[in-house]
């Protein structure tokens, strides 16, 4: 697989076993990027999206990663540029899932404790580890963060509450970074909206039908759909965009 928007390059997708991450590493292996995928314990899962992306042809491969330390993010940046020789475009995808695990009976602090070490934490370390190899390579880099769009509108409830507080983290983090390493590396976020992932899959059908009908397009946004952006933002199409925030979510305002 030679040719495609992104063809030649080196990428690792965090949390890429499932959902949004599984998505963005197939449609990165599909536009001729070699893709580094990482999983926290779905190591099944992780290698199912490795075959599939090389039984169609591309490069893959998947390491675990528990990305709720600094020293683990670290370990992680090191060990994804010894195996990939470069390091041209880095998706912080992974996030603690409170919603759909045991971690839904937690209290709010316990909660709020996981996302920052994982969400926000992570973000950050990652970041700071992989800015340093990015501006001495002489293409520099791409960074692609992971926020929500109801950092701008606000949700009633406690689980939005924390989930907003720390995604707006990663949101105003992003704007701060992508002037630090201008002009070499770019920093832009992905801010999904409502997404047929796991959770999607969950919720009563009525509130599922309810939120459709809240959005303009009439339709909860896919996984691909988030992709097709992170794919832009990785590739030269994108040259001239840094500190931005692009939201997909079918045109909620």
């Amino acid at each position: 697989m030679t040719t495609g928007r992104l063809a030649g390059l080196k990428a690792v997708v965090t949390g890429g076993s499932s959902g949004i991450g599984r998505a963005i590493a197939e449609t990165f292996a599909r536009e001729g990027a070699t893709v580094l995928l990482t999983y926290r314990v779905s190591a099944d899962a992780a290698q199912e999206v490795v075959r599939g992306i090389q039984e169609r042809g591309g490069k893959a491969l998947a390491l675990q990663a528990d990305l709720s330390t600094r020293t683990a993010c670290e370990a992680l940046v090191q060990e994804a540029y010894a195996r990939l020789g470069r390091l041209d475009v880095w998706v912080n995808n992974a996030g603690a899932d409170v919603l759909t695990t045991e971690a839904a009976a937690w209290d709010w602090e316990r909660k709020l404790d996981l996302l920052l070490a994982v969400d926000l934490k992570g973000t950050m370390a990652c970041c700071y580890a992989v800015a340093p190899i990015m501006q001495a390579q002489a293409e520099g880099g791409v960074i692609l963060n992971m926020s929500w769009d109801h950092v701008l509108f606000g949700m009633a409830g406690e689980n939005p509450q924390l989930f907003a507080a720390v995604k707006g983290g990663v949101w105003a983090f992003s704007k701060s970074l992508a002037r630090a390493l201008a002009p070499k590396v770019r920093v832009n976020v992905l801010a999904p909206g409502w997404i047929e992932t796991r959770f999607g899959a969950t919720v009563d059908p009525k509130f599922h039908r309810a939120v459709a009908d809240s959005i303009p397009l009439r339709r909860w946004g896919r996984p691909e759909d988030v992709a097709a952006v992170a794919v832009f933002l990785a590739s030269p199409e994108a040259a001239y965009l840094t500190g931005q925030a692009i939201l997909i979510n079918g045109g909620v305002i």
